[in-house]
Formats: C-alpha cells, structure tokens, sequence
C-alpha cells in the first residue's frame, strides 16, 4: 500500500484525495493546506486523515511514498522540487511549473533521485480521447488538415495566471497525444477585460508544417461551457464535445476532393462528399482514477509514466512561448 500526501485541498486536492482512497494499492495518509476550513471539511469526510497547516509535515515523513501537489502554479517547482528531493514520487497538477527552467530543475532531480515523475494532463486518460488517438493512427480521418478546440466557460477567473495558463493545457496536451508531434511555432492574441493585467481571452495558433494547423480558443468570459475539438482530415471529420453527457464522438463522412488533372478552369470542379455519421461507443472509468491508477502501476513497475515531465516540460514549452507571443503583440515564435 502506497502512501500518499496532498498539498492543498482547495479546488482539485479533494478529487485527488478521493481518487487515491478509492484505489486499493495506495492511502492518503496526511493532506495540508493553509485553510483550517478545508483542512476540517477534509476531516470530516475521511477522519482517518491526518492535516496540517504546514506542507514540510508531508515531506519530511518517511513513511510518505508520493507528493500530490494542487496547488497555484507558482508553488509547484518549490513543493515538487522539495518532495523529489526527499525521495517522494510527484504527482502535479498542470501545468507541471511556471517555466520550462523550472520543468527542466524537475525533470533532472528526479532523474538523480530516481523518483516518478507525473503532471496531471487528465484528458490523455479519457476514454473519448484514446478513441481519438486510435481513429487518428487507424488513418480512418486521412491525412490531418488541422485541430480546431475550443475551451470556453464563465470563470472560474484566476489571480495568478491568465486564461492561457490556465485553459489551454488541457488542449495543448491532447493535441500533442493525437498528433504524436511537437509544433514549430506557436502565436497568440488575447485581451483583458475583467482584470487589466490578465488576460482573460485569447486564441492560440500552432504551426506544425506548412499546411498542418491547430487553434486553440479559450476564454472566462462565455455564456456556455463548450469543450469541443474538431479534428479535419482529408477523408473524414471528427468532432469531440465533451460536454455532452453521451455521444461525445462524433465521425462525419464528409471531404472535399480536387480533380487530378484538368486542361482548363472551366474543368477544374471540386467534388464533395457527404456521407454517414458514425457516432464510436465510449465506456470507462472516471479519469482521474484511471490516470492515478497509471501513475501507481509505473512507480510499481518502475515504468515510465504517459504524462511524465518531459511531457509537462512539452506543453510549458508552449505555453511560455505563447506568453511572450502576447506580449510581443501576437508575433510567431519558434519552439524550435
């Protein structure tokens, strides 16, 4: 039985916590927060849990075999860093820190302490999402044209990061898993309408190759929740809602095809092509379970997680660039 420590249990922290006491291979034994409140309200739900207001409780323990850490961003390289340090495997909420210096510091502790390593990109774990990647690599959809998504919702506004870093790590991460490819420049353009100093708009734009695109949407500042991604290839159409409670899969037979060969305009004619709508099975566990479970099975098997810190360094990677494309008023930069 694996023991665990959870450093803050604020907004995600108690989904974490849940999701290791359902597992039968490890147990929550301490959680820490600052608020007395949330540290009484997590009492009261599991009275075999041990709080604390001070988080070095959880790291000097040596009975503690993982740090989950779900706490504000700016705090995930100290407690991580620490916790490694101490011979603890890392679970971190994403994104994995505020810096690809700060993942790279991560990456290579853990590499010294030879601990686990793991950032928390939930969605790779869905089972509409491996649909996705296994319809993509079946070469069902054709070549890719691009990745449209949007991830829109009123709030929940953050004090410390913009809509950026908050939003589009879930998107950066699937669009990576699906493509199996890293992009060779990113641009972004955002705006600030609640908070002056952050941005609480903005559409990012990945560049993999010369005709192959992702957009990403996000905003706090929506009347709807939409989660949705539309994958464009040259046979056929995907689009992921995930929203919608079932059917979240959505293939549409549709394409558009140019003649081979033509002598004059008048000739040149598109042809498209309107077919089924094949609407995949879906069925598995709550995510976050599966993606916990994941993380105890590599640190049982010594095996190198999905999400590891390389793959969180991948989407900071991004995402600094995409803040220094906004503030260089939405200019191309290279990742390269």
């Amino acid at each position: 039985m694996l023991q665990v420590g959870v450093i803050g249990c604020g907004y995600w922290g108690p989904n974490l916590i849940r999701n290791f006491q359902l597992l039968n291979r490890s147990n929550v034994m301490r959680v820490a927060d600052l608020d007395m409140r949330r540290l009484k309200h997590m009492k009261a739900l599991y009275p075999t849990i041990d709080t604390c207001t001070n988080y070095m409780d959880i790291i000097n323990d040596p009975d503690i075999d993982i740090v989950a850490v779900a706490t504000p961003v700016k705090t995930h390289h100290r407690f991580a860093l620490e916790a490694l340090t101490a011979g603890k495997h890392v679970f971190v909420e994403k994104p994995l820190a505020a810096s690809v210096a700060e993942c790279e510091d991560l990456i290579e502790i853990a590499r010294q302490n030879q601990r686990k390593l793991m950032v928390g990109h939930t969605f790779l774990f869905t089972a509409a999402v491996r649909k996705m990647k296994e319809i993509i690599d079946s070469g069902e959809l054709g070549e890719i044209y691009y990745i449209n998504s949007q991830r829109l919702n009123l709030g929940l506004f953050q004090q410390d990061i913009n809509v950026i870093w908050d939003l589009a790590p879930h998107d950066i991460s699937i669009i990576l898993h699906l493509l199996g490819q890293e992009p060779l420049s990113v641009s972004a353009i955002g705006s600030s309408h609640i908070n002056p100093s952050i941005e609480d708009v903005a559409v990012l734009t990945l560049k993999f190759s010369e005709s192959l695109l992702a957009f990403i949407q996000t905003s706090w500042l929506d009347p709807d929740k939409i989660r949705r991604m539309t994958v464009v290839g040259s046979k056929k159409m995907m689009v992921y809602d995930d929203v919608q409670p079932t059917e979240k899969i959505r293939i549409y037979d549709k394409s558009v095809e140019k003649p081979e060969h033509y002598d004059t305009f008048a000739e040149f004619q598109y042809s498209y092509k309107y077919g089924d709508i094949i609407i995949p099975k879906i069925t598995g566990d709550e995510p976050l379970r599966t993606e916990l479970r994941h993380f105890v099975d590599c640190i049982e098997n010594d095996e190198q997680p999905l999400c590891d810190g390389n793959s969180g360094l991948r989407v900071v990677k991004i995402l600094e660039a995409s803040q220094q494309s906004l503030a260089e008023g939405s200019s191309h930069i290279s990742l390269r």
